[in-house]
């Protein structure tokens, strides 16, 4: 009897972005081995300026819906919104355990009352190993800028994959609690056959500077200081938020948290005890009006110039309790996301024309990044050692420029993978390729209650009222007798000022009146037919006199 030579195929590991790549925000990345689906990450993203009134932007759940897909778990890299903010959302869907860290879990758990949800919640630490069906996954400590940051080594039969989540090499963190680079070069040499490492920062030549930077140049500050200071950070960094604490509590301030993020951040990480004040120092705002100037510390929300953040309102005299003085101290302890940097200039001049002293990044560095640059990222490839590599977190520019950083420290090009989200990449332990098949990854958009229910149609819709206006068309109609009962009445919301422009709507409601009475006379009755008239007549009018093309809304009442 003849053996059969044929190699038999080895197992393949499907890895598949869904959201976060060629983009900031909504990570989401699927590890599948037969089946078999491991969720790194489930963040969220906010909306581009054109999408307008949308609260979030979501990943797209559709291929985890899939009944034959068997979702072991969730594990979380870190807490920041990018990467748990759209846990309850899937979660409403989907029940799944999630693995995070003590302080991503009480961050998570926090969202998950808001919606009203409870889920396996399982802590982990670094340096743990657990098994979630064919997946083995080890915990590894890093560096970011939020407390309890891990990344992962996860091993299957048709190879591993090292995530290192969002990180930096910080030598002397805040909390004293450095990379492991022992376990990351033991890592490296067993062998590991993709890494998938953050880009954030790639463009960016040297190494990020560390946190105790910014504590030296906030103690700098505090030191001199003679008024009333206010700092606003990112409410996730934990690490940020004490350095501020043990600041004023060195120079005998009390501390006072404004805006409902801080608030909520303090509370879950104080109860976590991630964050520790002396007994006393933080204080209510009504507490600290009592006291002197000097002896006051306000942490806020609004480092980005959220419009609704306390730091907006204080700068807008819209706070309730907050008003900038002439002397305040203003400490923007960030700098702007980008596409973020014209609302932030805006707040920092009206706090400027409130008479506040406002430091910022481009007069002092109030501010490091928790994204590895250049030589970290070397770093981190050099003790990887990946027979493959797949650049994360960024947009084009940043994955390419990733790239180039592993093409000149000689990994060849072939074996790294510029991917988009919906790309698949098949590996196991010899070989890696990008399937040519994409799945579907639309982003889902959340408008007050509504997930998923607003698209590209009622975006175009909202684009077009928020350039150019809209123009109500309104009549009366008896469609039996074929007749205009009422109207036709004119009505302009974003477009032209009524009572300034009366001959350009009574002209208006002439052409849209000719218009139903052709319709009449030919006895149309179709509804649609009639609006679609008044809609072309008017939209030809409208433009012949102004160029431009509000939207027209005819509205017609049967009698």
């Amino acid at each position: 009897m003849r053996k059969n030579t044929r190699r038999r195929e080895t197992p393949s590991l499907r890895v598949i972005p869904i959201g976060g790549l060629t983009e900031i925000g909504k990570n989401l990345t699927v590890l599948e081995f037969q089946n078999q689906i491991l969720i790194i990450d489930c963040g969220m993203s906010f909306p581009e300026d054109e999408m307008y009134g949308i609260d979030v932007v979501l990943p797209d759940f559709s291929y985890l819906k899939n009944p034959q897909k068997k979702i072991k778990g969730i594990i979380l890299t870190h807490g920041h919104e990018d990467h748990i903010g759209a846990i309850p959302y899937l979660l409403k869907e989907i029940n799944v355990p999630v693995y995070g860290t003590r302080l991503t879990l009480g961050l998570v758990k926090s969202k998950l009352d808001e919606h009203g949800l409870t889920a396996r919640l399982n802590t982990i630490k670094p340096g743990d190993r657990f098994r979630l069906g064919m997946f083995s996954v080890e915990t590894i400590r890093t560096t970011h800028s939020i407390a309890d940051a891990v990344c992962y080594f996860i091993e299957t039969p048709a190879g591993s994959v090292f995530h290192t989540g969002d990180f930096k090499i910080d030598y002397t963190p805040v909390d004293g609690e450095p990379i492991n680079f022992t376990k990351l070069a033991e890592i490296g040499s067993k062998g590991v056959t993709l890494l998938m490492s953050d880009s954030t920062n790639a463009m960016r030549p040297g190494f990020t500077a560390s946190e105790r930077f910014v504590g030296e140049k906030l103690t700098e500050i505090f030191s001199q200081a003679k008024s009333r200071i206010i700092v606003a950070t990112f409410s996730s960094n934990v690490h940020r938020l004490q350095k501020i604490i043990d600041i004023s509590a060195k120079y005998n301030r009390k501390v006072v948290i404004s805006g409902r993020s801080m608030e909520n951040v303090v509370r879950i990480a104080s109860e976590l005890h991630y964050l520790k004040a002396p007994k006393g120092t933080i204080i209510t705002i009504n507490e600290a009006n009592r006291l002197p100037d000097k002896k006051v510390t306000i942490i806020t929300t609004g480092s980005q110039g959220e419009p609704m953040s306390a730091l907006a309102r204080m700068a807008k005299n819209e706070h309730k309790s907050i008003q900038i003085k002439k002397g305040d101290k203003v400490i923007l302890s960030s700098t702007p996301v980008p596409g973020n940097e014209k609302t932030v200039t805006t707040v920092i001049n009206t706090l400027i024309e409130k008479g506040a002293d406002v430091i910022y990044s481009d007069i002092a560095e109030t501010h490091v990044s928790g994204h590895a640059r250049q030589e970290e990222l070397k770093i981190m490839l050099s003790l990887i050692k990946p027979k493959f590599f797949m650049p994360v977190h960024g947009e084009i520019r940043h994955l390419l420029a990733h790239k180039q950083i592993a093409v000149n420290l000689g990994m060849k090009e072939d074996r790294i993978f510029i991917m988009e989200n919906g790309c698949i990449l098949d590996m196991n332990r010899n070989r890696a390729r990008k399937l040519s098949e994409k799945i579907k990854v639309e982003d889902v958009l959340v408008d007050g209650l509504g997930v998923g229910d607003v698209g590209s149609i009622v975006l175009k819709d909202r684009k077009l009222l928020s350039e150019a206006g809209l123009i109500i068309a309104a009549a009366a109609i008896d469609r039996k007798a074929c007749r205009v009962v009422s109207g036709p009445d004119i009505i302009s919301r974003g477009f032209v000022y009524v009572r300034e422009n009366e001959d350009l709507i009574d002209e208006a409601r002439i052409v849209v009146e000719n218009t139903l009475e052709k319709c009449m006379k030919k006895n149309m009755r179709d509804w649609n037919a009639i609006k679609q008239a008044v809609r072309d007549d008017l939209r030809g009018f409208i433009y012949r006199k102004t160029e431009r093309s509000p939207v027209i809304l005819p509205i017609f009442l049967e009698v």
